[in-house]
């Protein structure tokens, strides 16, 4: 049987390169808003974020997304974000890798 090929995305906070499905995008829109991407589909400037918390409070730290989308980023967005990705952890150690 084929292999099938694993989409690889670079994220943004560690510079790695990591399979899609373990990255979140986050996206700019052309009205300037930011948005957790879950389904990766929006239109508009994307990014890949990691899904570890700990990876997300060092970017907030250093303002890495305000870099690279040179865009300001509230704290209600980083508080969005943070909350998804503890959900989707939560997620993964419940149900596995395949929801």
């Amino acid at each position: 049987m084929k292999t099938r090929k694993i989409p690889m995305r670079k994220d943004l906070l560690t510079n790695e390169m990591r399979p899609k499905k373990e990255l979140v995008r986050i996206v700019l829109n052309k009205e300037g808003e930011l948005s957790v991407d879950a389904n990766g589909k929006l239109p508009g400037r994307g990014a890949y974020v990691s899904l570890l918390p700990e990876v997300i409070e060092q970017a907030k730290k250093n303002q890495v997304i305000e870099k690279a989308l040179k865009t300001k980023v509230s704290a209600d967005f980083y508080e969005e974000l943070f909350n998804y990705v503890e959900h989707k952890k939560a997620r993964v150690e419940l149900f596995g890798d395949n929801h």
